[in-house]
């Protein structure tokens, strides 16, 4: 139901109950963090909606005419109930502000995220994380179902109903055990690579998903099926090795084995395994609060490793 017209303007109402208390336009409009004749004008204008003189204003301040009285005493519960309401909705955002609900994929849950999120803990923190690891299917369906207030996937598709913003940039590898016969090679073609059964994330795993649209962008039709399949990536370096097989993570997580040696990097001819990871939430909104936050720090990280390039 529309407001009737004469009560829209509740500012004006709450002012002239100020000029009850404290006895002047004055007095009032510096009250409400407004000049004289600003107030003034609007209740001029309150006058005129209402059609009634509210005010007898002398040389020595003002005062409530009996009809503006009667005005003031109407107003005054209605303006406690906004006060009420303001009050309502300000603990409303305060509740959702003070939980952030993260989903991630492993790449970014394990190597990117606790970074992000020391750096939340300084601009916001009262506010408390629940995070949720998966592969990139999993993330997409907790964000779309409401479950998750902002996701970080890593498969090249964004699925429908979700809007998304690269936050980072990273690289597959292929990668083998020292006692491998690919160690010697270094490197591989990527007809031979997809010949090979690897130790595999499973299917709906946004590195699967990568290495799979890499292939095929490379004019590689087919794949062979996984020799193992995993949902860990720690899982997967610990079988890769123990020499079970080669198999393909994101630069990120096998930085550390590359310098040790535990793990040697294959190269892949004609393959371009650069991929963009992204923060995902759904289309239509715009993520507020605690997710903003992250959002701007996962993106301003991406910024950062630019400008040191």
């Amino acid at each position: 139901m529309p407001l009737p017209s004469r009560v829209t303007d509740l500012t004006s109402f709450d002012l002239l109950l100020s000029v009850a208390e404290l006895g002047s336009i004055g007095r009032a409009a510096q009250a409400h963090g407004m000049s004289q004749p600003s107030a003034s004008e609007r209740l001029r204008t309150l006058e005129a909606r209402v059609g009634v003189a509210l005010l007898d204003r002398t040389p020595r301040g003002a005062r409530l005419t009996t009809a503006g009285q009667l005005v003031a005493g109407w107003a005054a519960p209605v303006l406690a109930r906004a006060v009420d309401l303001d009050a309502g909705i300000t603990s409303l955002r305060a509740d959702r502000d003070s939980h952030l609900r993260v989903a991630a994929s492993l790449t970014v849950a394990e190597y990117l995220l606790p970074a992000w999120l020391i750096a939340l803990r300084t601009v916001s923190p009262d506010t408390a994380t629940v995070l949720t690891a998966g592969n990139s299917v999993h993330v997409a369906e907790q964000v779309l179902a409401g479950r998750a207030d902002l996701g970080f996937i890593e498969s090249t598709e964004v699925p429908t109903g979700l809007t998304s913003r690269v936050v980072a940039q990273d690289e597959l590898v292929l990668v083998v055990a020292p006692g491998h016969a690919w160690a010697r090679r270094r490197k591989v073609t990527a007809v031979k690579a997809a010949a090979t059964p690897l130790v595999s994330r499973e299917s709906g795993s946004g590195t699967r998903q990568a290495w799979e649209h890499a292939l095929k962008s490379a004019g590689v039709a087919q794949s062979a099926e996984p020799l193992l399949e995993m949902s860990s990536t720690t899982a997967i370096k610990a079988a890769a090795i123990g020499g079970i097989g080669p198999a393909v993570l994101s630069v990120h997580a096998v930085e550390a084995d590359l310098a040790t040696r535990t793990l040697i990097r294959v190269e892949v001819s004609d393959l371009d395994l650069h991929r963009a990871l992204r923060a995902v939430w759904p289309a239509g909104g715009t993520p507020r609060g605690p997710a903003s936050d992250l959002l701007t720090i996962a993106t301003r990280s991406l910024s950062n490793r630019a400008d040191r390039r």
